[in-house]
């Protein structure tokens, strides 16, 4: 059951429009999802399956389609793109990882860490969008694979699109130097730290740990080096930001991996994995229903098998619809 956790109207009529908040997102419907070994090296979110593989895809097809089905009736367009039947890509199901579309007009496609990830930026896609929206420059960085710099999208990077700024833990998917060019080239200002898990491994992707939204951060703090925690507490007192901090438990629960969507009725709702609602505690959701209704998703196959929850399987769309 997908239930849709309500805020009250007025706190809703208060709410400014933001930039933050897309009412479309990108999804990849996977024909042979499964456990990604090349990935497993450095995902610790991954467990190899018990069940079969033809199971896992089932499953995880079920749970994409009962997905997509929550958002469309909350009031979210989905655009489903159907994954390549010939190129066996099982995290294709996770487009947020090489594709980034910005109200500019801009689209960007990023350099992956392990070689079959690189196989989900398929041209068709991208031919999609541009048949709908209106694209003015498209930027290529997948050039950096070459140099060994990774810079995973959304996996990577939190934007603040208000603020203009983008946030990122560094980690073998994550290249300082590339978070540079990202940001001269989106002329984003660039606040970056360390961040590792309980047991002392860098966190693989930033959108794990941390969820930005309008007008609130879900993040778990503990995570951030001591010396980075007071510079990230600055910029969101400074980009008025209510922090919703998670422990190390909610983060392996996928609770900071969410992702703030509008309806196109402008409402705003906060999209996650039911295990990571489960997790969350009553102060937590007292601070969420603020600034936003809750929308849960069952998706337990895709987060075991995969390490990606609910943020990681949308792509925001940005772009403006052509005119015809």
């Amino acid at each position: 059951m997908h239930h849709l956790k309500l805020m009250s109207s007025i706190d809703m009529m208060n709410k400014p429009e933001s930039l933050q908040l897309a009412n479309t997102v990108l999804m990849v419907r996977p024909a042979h999802f499964g456990y990604n070994s090349e990935t497993g090296a450095t995902n610790v979110f991954q467990k190899r399956p018990e069940e079969k593989e033809e199971e896992v895809s089932a499953a995880a097809l079920q749970e994409f389609d009962k997905m997509t089905d929550a958002l469309r009736t909350t009031g979210i367009n989905v655009i489903v793109v159907e994954d390549s039947q010939e190129i066996v890509c099982p995290d294709a199901v996770f487009p947020n990882n090489w594709i980034t579309t910005h109200h500019d007009g801009t689209i960007i496609t990023y350099p992956m860490q392990t070689p079959n990830r690189r196989l989900e930026r398929r041209g068709e896609i991208l031919d999609i969008l541009t048949a709908q929206f209106e694209v003015k420059r498209k930027f290529n960085l997948e050039l950096f694979e070459e140099h060994n710099q990774f810079l995973e999208g959304t996996g990577s990077m939190i934007f603040d699109h208000d603020h203009r700024i983008v946030y990122a833990g560094l980690s073998p998917r994550t290249n300082v130097q590339l978070l540079s060019h990202f940001g001269a080239l989106m002329k984003y200002e660039v606040v970056f730290f360390n961040a590792h898990d309980e047991h002392g491994v860098p966190v693989y992707h930033t959108n794990v740990m941390m969820a930005m939204g309008s007008g609130f951060v879900v993040i778990c703090m503990e995570s951030v080096d001591d010396s980075s925690q007071k510079t990230l507490r600055q910029f969101f007192e400074k980009t008025s930001k209510e922090v919703v901090e998670i422990s190390f438990g909610q983060m392996d629960h996928f609770a900071g991996n969410m992702l703030q969507l509008r309806t196109v009725g402008g409402r705003p709702v906060l999209v996650m994995s039911q295990t990571a609602y489960d997790s969350l505690e009553a102060q937590q959701f007292a601070k969420l229903r603020r600034h936003t209704d809750l929308l849960p998703v069952e998706i337990p196959t895709i987060e075991k098998v995969g390490g990606g929850s609910a943020r990681c399987m949308m792509a925001e769309i940005f772009l403006q619809p052509r005119k015809n």
